[in-house]
């Protein structure tokens, strides 16, 4: 483990270099230099390519996709003037990494949303669910709070004013159906589905277990205005740079929402 986090930040800190040499930074950089991007493979980097190979020409934006399979290389990478921006993260991460690593890098568009969904193999429908019902939900912070709010967003709880993504139980405040909850690692949750009355499951772990938020949840979150809805991200100044903004302008196209709907078919959804 230790020798591959090496090759990994040596891959970075050469990337860094070898494009620093080709006029990376401010100064050196134009409107018709490629507009490097760091992405993620599935489904960041496909809606690159599908920009790249169809509409980029007409906007006369000249776009190169640099795949990372380790996403948490990716925001040292554009902080360190690897690549021009990146895209696979949605902004509670970009806030936790900006403040843990004293960074400045901002949010330029909403993309798409990994729906979390609630799912169940005992009821077909929220008004199914009875009262005392138990619902498995990740254990970690951040999508914990997430499957509490999709829970309150549908009625099912209500949490106390001011209760953020990070929101725990001891901010239900009122639970008119008695649910229960039980915290479990999110990659274990789908097996949970046989031992619960509902499971609110994340949108990657759902699709290996052959779930489908559209067909299968019975409770699903909405893409739009959604602060999980990964994000096309700068750093701090490069926000109006010309490429920057053709490509804030492609991601989201009518065309680009079209190749999310038809491509994803609801595993992903279009944030705009």
């Amino acid at each position: 483990m230790r020798i591959n986090k090496f090759v990994a930040l040596s891959a970075v800190a050469a990337l860094g270099l070898g494009l620093a040499a080709c006029g990376s930074d401010d100064k050196g950089s134009s409107a018709s230099d490629p507009l490097k991007v760091a992405a993620s493979a599935v489904p960041h980097a496909e809606i690159l390519k599908y920009i790249k190979d169809n509409l980029a020409a007409k906007e006369g934006l000249k776009l190169e996709i640099k795949e990372f399979s380790d996403y948490t290389q990716q925001n040292p990478a554009l902080d360190e003037g690897a690549v021009d921006a990146n895209y696979f993260q949605h902004k509670p991460y970009l806030e936790e990494f900006n403040k843990e690593k004293k960074t400045s890098l901002v949010p330029v568009v909403p993309v798409h949303l990994e729906p979390l969904a609630l799912y169940s193999k005992n009821v077909k429908s929220l008004p199914e669910l009875k009262e005392g019902a138990t619902i498995a939900f990740p254990n970690d912070a951040t999508n914990g709070g997430r499957a509490l709010k999709l829970l309150a967003d549908n009625g099912l709880i209500k949490l106390k004013d001011g209760a953020t993504t990070t929101a725990t139980e001891k901010d239900v405040v009122d639970n008119p159906k008695k649910l229960k909850f039980k915290a479990i690692e999110a990659a274990q949750l789908p097996r949970a589905l046989d031992d619960v009355d509902g499971a609110v499951i994340n949108g990657n772990y759902a699709l290996d277990a052959g779930l489908t938020p559209g067909k299968n949840g019975i409770a699903v979150e909405k893409a739009e205005n959604n602060p999980y809805a990964n994000v096309l991200v700068v750093k701090k100044g490069k926000e109006n740079d010309a490429r920057v903004q053709k490509l804030a302008k492609l991601l989201n196209s009518p065309e680009v929402k079209k190749f999310i709907a038809d491509k994803y078919k609801g595993n992903v959804l279009a944030a705009f």
